[in-house]
């Protein structure tokens, strides 16, 4: 039997340090993802790019949509889910990123020269006996990097308490 040494992500010739990306919309399988692209990124000693999309209902209102942002409301998902998994502050090599428009152009762009690309496998859009949403299946079919799908809820859940060092959470 033979063993694979994981060797540690080195920057591009460029001298970026690589990147997993990650994307997420406050579902259970993007909080999957988000865990298992934290855990990726620890043992690979690489960046992490975690991106949220936003864009106005197609439906279009007389009264106009009030006071109500999308675009507030993605980032609110994104700071609470930070203050989640990292209550003493996030790492340096943790980034986010909230853009407007269609969830797997954006995904598929942002990961062009990632490491990896971490989607759940259903957000919250409709028809929830899919084995696979639209944006995982786009993002499967179109990225130029690996893909991996996250079903349902991790079984591992993180344990960041503070002055948890990353590099010690099990891979």
């Amino acid at each position: 039997m033979t063993s694979t040494l994981i060797s540690r992500a080195v920057p591009d010739a460029a001298g970026r340090r690589l990147t997993i990306v990650v994307g997420y919309d406050g579902s259970t399988p993007a909080f999957s993802a988000l865990e298992r692209g934290i855990r990726l990124a620890t043992v690979l000693d690489t960046d992490l790019l975690l991106v949220t999309t936003w864009s106005y209902p197609q439906v279009a209102s007389a009264t106009g949509f009030g006071s109500w942002s999308p675009e507030e409301d993605a980032q609110n998902l994104v700071k609470a889910v930070v203050a989640k998994v990292f209550p003493a502050g996030s790492p340096p090599w943790f980034r986010t990123s909230v853009l407007e428009g269609q969830s797997a152009s954006i995904l598929l762009e942002q990961s062009k020269g990632a490491e990896m690309l971490i989607v759940g496998s259903r957000g919250h859009g409709g028809f929830s006996g899919l084995l696979l949403g639209s944006v995982s299946s786009a993002c499967a079919e179109h990225a130029d990097c690996p893909v991996l799908v996250m079903h349902g809820e991790s079984t591992r859940p993180l344990n960041l308490a503070a002055g948890t060092h990353l590099a010690s959470v099990p891979a």
